[in-house]
């Protein structure tokens, strides 16, 4: 962001003019590929059961259909970023929106489990080609206070395609839309895709990094590599109970990445394009925004898991009254991210500390109502704790995204989105990983509601711990003087 919107970032370096005015529909077209690849992550969950007899899949299958997406999602992104900058942001979220449209329908009218598995891969595959370009679009097509609404309406799209997702997916399977069943989870994309990809052409201008970038194939796959080996491991380890491989494949990440560093600096020494330029990381606001993205998102996906698990498997309710009981921390997120633009011109870095002490303040209420009413009182005592929970998710989201790419030259766009893009999918990987390992082990030993119950107020602990690691990182990231 430029200091007009937020106090806390350096002038960033001037991005080349838009090829055309910025566009309400601009905005509209680029975040509805954000939506569509955070809503097929989080709406699956809710299809597993009934996928799962009606294709008569193994547990192992039902988990790939999961894992698949994911993984190829992490894994993909900083190659996707670069893509962009090569050949075209608008050429390639044009692309990736073509290719998941179509994975989405061969997801939905898949005849087998094995066919939905290798869908979603490709599915996967394409929301990381799609997912970078949406940032570096909006960082080069829109300046000044129309930059800081776009990353607001950013943030906004991340967080209902979360906070929504299961109320959408349960309504599509409650309500047996069009009588598809958990096929409409995936064939929703249809129209949605098609209606976008029929408006990127008029509505989203083109723009490359500037001079004749070259794709580094050898840093595409050490950094594939190195990433597989990372988030492989902690989407699948919990299932299998942590067998050698997942410990060999992630101390294989680190000799790995320190390959793909090496090669980096070579590369770009020798007057090369590397794709990534790790000089980026010497700029604190860039390393230290990263690493607050990455824990903020450590406390996403996983709180969104656990209770889930706990409304429904716990309390009893099915996939639409789950879903309906994350509205109000969905309005919660929705009030905070529209006005997050106002609070950070005001408070700087400390709105993003600000969103995690209403995090503290939401998780704490919502552990002393889960220890209270958590196996008798009625569910709807959570809803207040839900609602401050999620105003301090809305709070942080667009402000991290734009203090990560604070300072960034266009040049390095493409790969400075696909980092931060990497560190949302790993960090929501991390976070289930470890949570899932505290959450069933309790329901495990102490069966029944009172063992649910118990489980998710050991997780919240655990998520206010990450609340406050977030609050200290915000306090390394630079400021400027008069700023707070």
């Amino acid at each position: 962001m430029t200091t007009s919107t937020n106090p806390e970032a350096a002038p960033a370096a001037p991005a080349p003019p838009p090829a055309t005015k910025p566009h309400l529909g601009t905005l509209l077209v680029v975040l509805t590929g954000t939506f569509m690849a955070g809503l097929d992550f989080f709406i699956v969950n809710v299809a597993v059961p009934s996928t799962q007899r009606d294709l008569n899949a193994t547990s192992a299958e039902i988990q790939w259909v999961i894992a698949g997406y994911a993984l190829a999602f992490g894994a993909g992104m900083i190659t996707g970023g670069r893509l962009g900058d090569i050949f075209g942001r608008r050429r390639m979220f044009a692309f990736a929106m073509a290719l998941f449209t179509l994975s989405s329908a061969a997801c939905g009218l898949a005849p087998n489990a094995e066919f939905l598995v290798v869908a979603r891969v490709v599915q996967g595959l394409s929301a990381a080609l799609m997912g970078p370009q949406v940032l570096t679009i909006l960082a080069t097509t829109y300046v000044g206070e129309a930059r800081a609404r776009a990353f607001n309406a950013y943030g906004m799209a991340m967080g209902i395609s979360a906070v929504f997702g299961q109320l959408i997916g349960g309504v599509l399977i409650q309500g047996n839309v069009l009588y598809l069943g958990w096929r409409g989870c995936f064939l929703i994309n249809l129209p949605i895709g098609l209606i976008a990809l029929f408006l990127v052409p008029k509505l989203v201008p083109e723009s490359r990094a500037p001079g004749r970038p070259k794709l580094d194939l050898v840093g595409t796959l050490l950094v594939t590599l190195g990433l597989v080996a990372v988030v492989l491991p902690l989407i699948e380890g919990r299932a299998q109970g942590w067998p050698a491989w997942t410990w060999i494949s992630l101390a294989a990440a680190v000799p790995l990445f320190a390959l793909f560093a090496f090669f980096e600096r070579r590369l770009a020494a020798q007057g090369g394009s590397p794709l990534i330029d790790l000089s980026m990381f010497k700029e604190r606001a860039f390393t230290a925004g990263l690493l607050a993205q990455l824990v903020f998102w450590i406390g996403q996906a996983s709180f969104f898991l656990v209770f889930a698990l706990y409304v429904q498997e716990g309390r009893g309710l099915d996939a639409l009254q789950a879903g309906l009981i994350f509205i109000p921390l969905g309005f919660g997120y929705m009030a905070t991210s529209t006005t997050a633009r106002w609070f950070a011109m005001r408070l700087g870095r400390q709105v993003i500390a600000l969103g995690g002490a209403l995090r503290l303040v939401g998780l704490t209420a919502l552990l002393l109502l889960v220890a209270h009413f958590g196996v008798g009182g009625h569910i709807a005592w959570l809803i207040p704790a839900l609602a401050i929970d999620g105003a301090g998710m809305g709070l942080a989201v667009a402000p991290l995204a734009s203090t990560v790419l604070t300072r960034i030259p266009p040049k390095h766009a493409g790969s400075a989105t696909g980092v931060l893009t990497t560190g949302v999918q790993v960090g929501n990987a991390l976070g289930v990983s470890i949570i899932g390992v505290i959450f069933y082990r309790i329901v495990s030993d102490t069966h029944g509601l009172i063992g649910y119950a118990h489980a998710l107020n050991w997780s919240i602990a655990f998520l206010l711990g990450v609340a406050l690691v977030l609050i200290a990182l915000v306090q390394l990231l630079p400021k400027v003087p008069g700023a707070k």
